[in-house]
């Protein structure tokens, strides 16, 4: 049965959306259960892509949606400042009895973005406590994505997102990223070539002096710009010259925080604890704004000094630590847990990789790149349409009933952790016969 659709879609103002085109042919998603939408008229969409890159337990998912429920009757707010309310620390206790060793401390921020800001201030911030005030350089690196906001957008390197914002923050840098389509096409896993384009922080160490430099910050795996996996050794070097030169390293895991490698967080899967990490998305399901930053005892411990009735650190937002928000984080993580989700990846890992390089060889194919649970599609360009082959695949998929994201030319995957192998084949034969017939 057809649901309503709202007579007049000119007031809101889409986000990351090519808005004219939408609101001619809008693409409204009216319900969801376990690993699918429902539009408006009924039709079931498989979700490839866990939401957006969040829902990682899947849909209406029954713990969370109750845990939520009770929440909003016995205390929707409180407030954040100067008091908090019991579920705050019984889920910041829960998140670091998963995380990787020594990161025992979370501040609670309200997305992705915030949690990079909070992340970027927090190493400002420990560098100055520390007496190395001269240390305010910030090191990011192409091609990354780190939210929206101006920091984030400062250290990120996607092109697309800084340009039209200015000169953004200054005392920051970018080291190279690690795409090499050339040596590493249609690997599986992590690429063979290519840890030497960490030495790449000892040049901008060696331009700006380490005494300047207060942190580098990294995506595990970078997401957004189209599933770039790092080269075997590359995070570990990346760890090994931060330490060398007394630089806070930061991970960014708001994507794949919370079981998309097959393990809890990346620093697991690699083998690499950072000195911050960054998360979101995955840490409520989605179901309500959340972020998580994570950092060792030792940044925290370094805060707390001096007169005891003073604040220690002036960065917060309202809804930190939102009782609805640690609700339905402490709902997904018994739903994780009950599921073994934070490592089910692992699992299917060798499945979705098989299914994602069947397409090797499709019409339009120029690389395939997969990890754990996520995987990428790099489609070759339309000549002087950059974007338009992928966005016309997107498209057709929702029409055939597969929810698929695009950045650029590539494809990205990453379904919620419930997925069975027979929707495996459906994404990615879907995905196939959408190539085999497109322009």
């Amino acid at each position: 049965m057809r649901r309503p659709i709202p007579n007049d879609l000119a007031a809101f103002w889409m986000p990351f959306t090519a808005n004219r085109q939408f609101k001619k042919t809008p693409r409204l998603l009216a319900s969801a259960q376990d690993m699918h939408y429902y539009t408006d008229d009924g039709r079931a969409i498989l979700d490839g892509t866990a939401g957006l890159w969040c829902v990682n337990a899947g849909h209406g998912r029954p713990k969370i949606v109750e845990a939520v429920q009770r929440q909003v009757a016995e205390l929707d707010y409180a407030p954040a400042f100067q008091m908090s309310h019991p579920k705050a620390f019984e889920f910041a206790s829960r998140l670091v009895q998963i995380s990787p060793e020594g990161l025992d401390h979370v501040f609670f921020t309200n997305s992705g973005s915030e949690s990079v800001e909070t992340a970027l201030k927090i190493a400002l911030a420990y560098q100055r406590v520390k007496g190395q005030g001269s240390r305010t350089r910030l090191i990011g690196r192409e091609r990354g994505y780190h939210g929206v906001n101006f920091g984030g957008i400062s250290v990120g390197g996607i092109v697309s997102n800084r340009k039209m914002f200015g000169t953004l923050l200054s005392g920051v840098d970018h080291i190279r990223h690690t795409h090499d389509p050339a040596r590493n096409a249609f690997t599986k896993g992590e690429p063979e070539h290519g840890v030497e384009l960490a030495e790449d922080l000892e040049r901008v160490i060696t331009l700006h002096d380490a005494s300047t430099i207060a942190a580098v910050i990294v995506e595990p795996v970078a997401g957004s710009t189209g599933v770039l996996i790092p080269p075997k050794g590359y995070l570990k070097r990346l760890r090994e010259i931060c330490d060398k030169h007394g630089i806070l390293l930061i991970f960014d895991e708001v994507i794949t925080g919370f079981g998309r490698l097959g393990t809890p967080f990346a620093a697991d899967y690699f083998g690499v604890i950072p000195d911050i990490m960054i998360t979101a998305k995955g840490v409520t399901n989605g179901v309500v704004p959340m972020g998580a930053v994570f950092v060792k005892s030792e940044i925290y411990e370094a805060f707390m000094t001096g007169p005891e009735h003073l604040i220690e650190f002036f960065h917060g937002y309202t809804y930190s630590a939102h009782p609805l928000a640690c609700a339905a984080g402490i709902g997904t993580l018994d739903t994780y847990a009950d599921e073994g989700l934070l490592t089910r990846g692992a699992e299917l890992a060798p499945y979705w990789e098989q299914a994602l390089h069947s397409l090797k060889g499709t019409k339009h194919v120029i690389d395939v790149r997969n990890i754990g649970l996520v995987g990428a599609i790099e489609l070759e360009s339309i000549a002087g349409e950059p974007t338009k082959r992928a966005f016309s695949v997107f498209l057709e998929c929702f029409e055939r009933g597969v929810l698929i994201r695009t950045t650029g030319d590539i494809i990205a995957l990453s379904p919620p952790l419930i997925v069975s192998k027979e929707q495996i084949d459906q994404i990615v034969g879907t995905i196939g016969d959408v190539l085999k017939a497109a322009a």
